[in-house]
């Protein structure tokens, strides 16, 4: 939670991903505090329904479908959030997926491709379309969704997507020390297993489900409002001197 009293009240937020999981939870509990939420996703219809939950807690939303992947569909998302708002304080990059399982000699260059594309281009776009307003007004925090994935290197399943997301880890790192006397924050965050469409999507077998779930010592998924509630607190006024990290919450599964 924030230090001060409504710190989020009339502040700008742009979240990727935001139709569905980890990112529509982050766009409620932000517009929870009166956050202006920007809800971008390929999903349109899900962004739509993302955006209409946030005017019903009482917040101002604007709704832009966007492909992460795309550099001209990212530059336009952040134009258009100024544009409707006037500043953007914080920068929320949540879109990501594994794509597909896959062993590691299975691979190919579409699924490769694919996953670096979504994953990591799709943070890169993201930071680089924000950061020139953030460093205009001295001020701005972002933060990307990493994994647990790359503490253990995703054998057997996801090697592809496990890379990727240490790549995000690492970019995360290198912005944040780049800019972090010019008033920018940037942080990950690096779930274990969550309850979302993610392993579904994914093409996850049954019974690697479960095996995530036994590895995990509380014994099942978290939330995606757990990781919002994160997020929030990151973005706050409550940890300024918090950058160049990466917070792992996993109910105590180390995946080492």
């Amino acid at each position: 939670m924030p230090k001060t009293p409504d710190y989020f009240r009339g502040k700008t937020v742009i979240i990727t991903g935001a139709a569905s999981g980890i990112g529509r939870a982050t766009a409620l509990i932000f517009a929870r505090e009166g956050a202006n939420v920007v809800s971008a996703d390929i999903d349109t219809e899900g962004a739509r329904r993302t955006g209409e939950q946030v005017t019903q807690l009482g917040a101002k939303s604007l709704v832009v479908p966007t492909d992460v992947t795309s550099r001209e569909q990212v530059t336009d998302m952040v134009r258009r959030a100024i544009e409707e708002f006037g500043t953007v304080q914080f920068e929320f990059n949540s879109a990501g997926a594994a794509l597909r399982r896959s062993k590691f000699l299975e691979i190919d260059d579409a699924l490769f491709d694919k996953t670096f594309d979504l994953n990591v281009k799709g943070v890169f776009y993201g930071m680089q379309a924000i950061l020139p307003h953030m460093l205009e007004n001295g001020h701005g925090v972002i933060v990307n969704v990493a994994s647990m994935s790359h503490k253990r290197g995703g054998p057997g399943t996801s090697v592809h997507y496990a890379s990727a997301k240490g790549a995000v880890l690492t970019m995360t790192l290198g912005v944040a020390r780049e800019f972090a006397d010019r008033g920018i924050r940037c942080l990950s965050v690096s779930p274990g297993p969550i309850n979302t469409p993610f392993q579904a999507a994914a093409q996850t077998a049954p019974e690697v489900v479960q095996r995530f779930r036994d590895d995990v010592p509380m014994k099942r998924f978290g939330e995606p409002e757990e990781i919002g509630e994160l997020v929030l607190f990151m973005c706050s006024d409550a940890c300024p001197y918090m950058t160049a990290d990466t917070v792992y919450v996993n109910g105590g599964g180390g995946w080492r």
